[in-house]
């Protein structure tokens, strides 16, 4: 393409995720690039590129989701491979970032595992990060590099908004995701709900107040991610005992860990809306589970990257 740095482009996978990364190759147009990443019977990680990269603008799909220290190994390991053979340019597109939540000094020392992963990725050789939803936006920040950052909430609001609700209300689970709430709320002409909570420890919450009218409402729930579901069962179930006519959620990251498929099974939540930026296996999907691609918008965000279009202009 005349306007493009490059003249041709590639798409590689790890392991993470190859049901995604197959559907972004093909909605691109393009095969996934013929790679095996394998281990050695130690546990280390073998990687081997079958196909030249030498000068190419090189794309690998990678979540850095469960394992998250293989699926990031095994990431570095493919970037290092295309730095030794050449590429022209090396994009890692993550669409979930692990570590993300070790964003900060909480306490005294605590580590910013979020930065140490951004600065891994760079020192392996990665040129840009294509990535979405950060759990906390400020993560852009730990890259000496491009980062395009990619928001989930469009996809979910489009899907809620064609559902024809009446009668909503966007609640967010926590403090952290009011501004969340209220970009969904806009395309819904919704308003928005706070939940109070406190957590006396990791992977725990506690629901203190509901910040908002709710009462004989259709409260949506939004987060950008649902690990244990702690966070957004009690909510739901606390919004349910408030008055809340009926609860939905719906969440960018679905890592649903742990007690986490019970805990939803269980809660007052009558339908869950996941994207697939991290795979979900069949056993951990339920009815009340709705899941929408995240391909077509990396496919197209990718191709802007190798046109150099802009990104932004995704979300006008």
């Amino acid at each position: 393409m005349k306007n493009s740095a490059f003249s041709n482009y590639k798409v590689f996978a790890g392991n993470s995720h190859l049901e995604l990364a197959e559907e972004i190759a093909s909605i691109m147009g393009k095969p996934l690039g013929r790679a095996t990443v394998n281990k050695f019977s130690d546990g280390e990680i073998s990687v081997n590129l079958w196909e030249t990269v030498r000068g190419l603008d090189c794309y690998i799909v990678q979540s850095t989701c469960s394992p998250v220290n293989d699926n990031l190994m095994e990431l570095l390991i493919m970037i290092d491979a295309m730095k030794r053979a050449s590429a022209g340019r090396i994009n890692a597109v993550i669409p979930y970032y692990g570590y993300a939540r070790q964003d900060r000094k909480a306490k005294a020392r605590d580590p910013i595992t979020a930065k140490l992963v951004a600065d891994l990725l760079v020192a392996a050789g990665a040129d840009r990060v294509v990535t979405m939803d950060l759990h906390a936006a400020q993560i852009q920040g730990y890259f000496n590099i491009p980062v395009d950052h990619l928001v989930g909430m469009p996809i979910l609001s489009k899907y809620f908004v064609e559902k024809g609700l009446e009668n909503v209300v966007i609640v967010s689970p926590d403090h952290g995701s009011v501004t969340r709430a209220r970009n969904m709320a806009q395309p819904l002409g919704a308003p928005i709900a706070i939940v109070d909570k406190r957590r006396p420890e990791p992977n725990k919450s506690e629901i203190m107040n509901i910040i908002g009218d709710i009462e004989g409402k259709t409260c949506i729930l939004i987060d950008d991610m649902i690990d244990t579901a702690g966070t957004i069962t009690n909510a739901a179930n606390a919004l349910k005992d408030m008055g809340a006519e009926s609860v939905m959620a719906c969440s960018t990251h679905a890592v649903l860990s742990g007690p986490a498929i019970e805990r939803i099974e269980g809660s007052a939540i009558e339908e869950l809306v996941l994207l697939n930026t991290v795979p979900i296996p069949e056993e951990k999907l339920l009815k009340k589970m709705k899941i929408l691609s995240v391909a077509p918008l990396f496919a197209e965000a990718m191709m802007r990257v190798f046109t150099n279009g802009s990104i932004s202009k995704l979300f006008d």
